[in-house]
């Protein structure tokens, strides 16, 4: 006997349906945000290396102030009403997309630590039946070295967490998530 996925099963083409295809947020803080400007370019890779051209990214961070946006209050009493802290795209043919972000600050950690800026990241597409959850911590960070989340991770799997700055792009990052395989990025049970 032969079993076929049904669309309850898989992702499948129905993912990017009124999610992406008009529904994308590309840009998470608007120009004359407070912070550090930067451009994030997220690849997505599958267990062969190869780019994976339909998977959606979504992230959440908190603005230069380590505060997230809060949907409990009206915009006008946000302390950056042009911060959203959240975007969405899919990936391209080359498994990339961009978000045009602010380096987000310093945030409250277990037992009153402060957790290095990063951003969360949840990564779905076909095959996936739960979304992966990750976070981009930025390289060369001074603040990684006491970031009681980034210290559970094994110390020779961390690399998998850091973007890198982007050699062809003042102000850009690139972080690339391995979905399998050798470098498989770490993955948070959220």
């Amino acid at each position: 006997m032969t079993l076929t996925p049904t669309p309850s099963q898989t992702v499948g083409p129905y993912l990017h349906l009124g999610l992406t295809d008009t529904r994308s947020i590309p840009c998470l803080a608007a120009k004359g945000v407070n912070g550090d400007r930067m451009l994030l370019l997220i690849r997505v890779l599958d267990g062969d290396g190869v780019p994976v051209p339909d998977a959606m990214i979504e992230l959440w961070q908190a603005d230069c102030e380590g505060n997230y946006p809060r949907t409990d209050q009206p915009a006008s009493a946000a302390a950056d009403a042009a911060f959203r802290g959240f975007g969405r795209m899919p990936t391209g043919e080359d498994g990339s997309c961009a978000f045009e972000t602010i380096k987000p600050g310093l945030v409250p950690g277990p037992g009153d630590t402060l957790q290095a800026p990063h951003i969360n990241v949840s990564i779905l597409g076909r095959g996936l039946l739960k979304r992966l959850s990750t976070r981009v911590y930025f390289a060369s960070e001074p603040a990684n070295l006491s970031d009681r989340i980034l210290a559970l991770v094994p110390e020779n799997r961390r690399n998998t967490l850091l973007a890198r700055p982007d050699p062809a792009r003042a102000g850009g990052w690139i972080f690339e998530i391995r979905l399998s395989g050798e470098g498989e990025t770490v993955f948070f049970d959220v």
